[in-house]
């Protein structure tokens, strides 16, 4: 991981907040998949159209088999501001493959054009269609999860509590380095504040593009602070050592638990944020990887 992160300083590449959004999405997308594996073959890679609350919205399926197969709604990271479905389309593929389950990857609307709740707005509704429609697509939706990375694991949390509003039952939440908190203010955050990928600088900044500071405590955007985590869908939390996010998704996990729910917790050590797209370079990214495939298809089958 040491060596990883003296290469990415030695490429002099300028850093997000330094960016506009639209730069910062070109030199997100044109490294995103530099580290991750190859993108692996799949018998069904479809793009599709799911109807959002202000239009259509572009989403990508990925299906290991022909079958009529079980579905995960993937939420991609990028802090509400950059990364699509392009830039996880490596990842996507190999939980699709690892799991037996089909992947179904939204494009959200990004910030700053669409801010808070827009991205929310749009993941909630992908998700209820899936729930109701995605039959449509040759999917079994009586066996739905959602999942997600970074910003993408908030928005999923955020989708199970609805799920639970909702009556919508879901199989699994897969929350991979999820931020839950409303201001970056735990330990973590300042001890891994700079150096370790995802700097405090680049969090203010992906914060200010989404949201504003007054609505941060909404637990659409800080699910730790909603009222009530019981009767969720079981989860999966997939945390790095070395992220400034790892205190809340820990806490996160603790709070779950405390109210009945079911959850695998699993920490990888000397590892930071993204690490799971980095499947070329570091081990333990192959090992998450085997642990979502195991968990998705657990809590998925039959």
């Amino acid at each position: 991981m040491a060596g990883v992160l003296e290469r990415i300083h030695r490429a002099k590449r300028p850093p997000f907040h330094s960016l506009t959004p639209r730069e910062a999405r070109i030199a997100y997308r044109m490294g995103a998949e530099i580290l991750d594996l190859p993108r692996a073959p799949l018998p069904r890679v479809e793009d599709l159209k799911i109807p959002g609350p202000d239009g259509p919205l572009p989403a990508r399926l990925y299906a290991p088999s022909a079958e009529r197969l079980p579905v995960l709604l993937y939420l991609h990271g990028g802090g509400f501001t950059i990364g699509g479905i392009e830039t996880h389309d490596s990842l996507c593929r190999q939980l699709a493959l690892r799991s037996g389950a089909a992947v179904v990857s939204l494009d959200y609307r990004l910030a700053p054009e669409h801010r808070f709740p827009a991205a929310v707005d749009d993941c909630w509704a992908a998700m209820r269609w899936l729930g109701a429609e995605g039959h449509s697509l040759g999917l079994d939706t009586a066996r739905l999860a959602v999942g997600g990375d970074s910003a993408g694991g908030t928005l999923a949390a955020v989708c199970a509590l609805h799920a639970r509003d909702l009556g919508l039952p879901l199989a699994l939440q897969l929350l991979i380095t999820p931020g839950t908190t409303a201001h970056a203010d735990t330990a973590s955050h300042k001890f891994f504040a700079n150096g370790f990928l995802l700097d405090a600088a680049a969090i203010t900044w992906f914060f200010e593009q989404y949201i504003d500071h007054h609505h941060q405590r909404d637990w659409r955007f800080a699910p730790l602070l909603a009222d009530d985590h019981s009767g969720l869908a079981p989860a999966c939390v997939v945390l790095a050592e070395c992220d400034p996010l790892v205190d809340e998704g820990i806490a996160y996990a603790d709070l779950l638990r405390a109210n009945g729910g079911a959850v695998q917790l699993e920490l990888y050590r000397g590892v930071t944020h993204d690490f799971i797209k980095m499947g070329r370079q570091i081990p333990e990214a192959l090992q998450a990887l085997e642990a979502c495939g195991l968990a998705l298809k657990e809590a998925l089958k039959p």
